[in-house]
């Protein structure tokens, strides 16, 4: 990890912004780790990539690497990008997708 003198968005390069929807809630995880694409990483993406290995959590991950979650949206999603971590997709997603909402409305009417 870097000096605690680096701020924040020298780390995202000045984004504040993930690509990817990123609640506290979602979780990531590594699909095929590779510890040469690791060791290739700036230290606090390195960081959650080796965190990841395990599905974890939004939250968890700023916990405890101790980053603000802001960083860690922007960081995850660059992760994402690179197709180095996946994102796992949220009850949110599906909140307005109707033809799940119709199979779920057939399902009952079928019990």
């Amino acid at each position: 990890m870097r000096s605690t003198r680096v701020r924040p968005y020298a780390i995202t390069r000045g984004r504040t912004r993930p690509r990817h929807l990123l609640l506290v809630e979602t979780l990531v995880s590594v699909p095929n780790y590779d510890p040469q694409a690791s060791s290739q990483l700036m230290p606090e993406s390195q960081a959650l990539y080796e965190r990841a290995r395990q599905r974890t959590s939004v939250a968890e991950l700023s916990a405890h690497l101790d980053i603000p979650l802001g960083v860690i949206r922007v960081l995850l999603s660059d992760l994402a990008a690179q197709e180095l971590v996946f994102i796992h997709p949220t009850g949110f997603e599906y909140q307005y997708d109707v033809h799940l909402l119709e199979r779920i409305l057939d399902g009952l009417k079928g019990v």
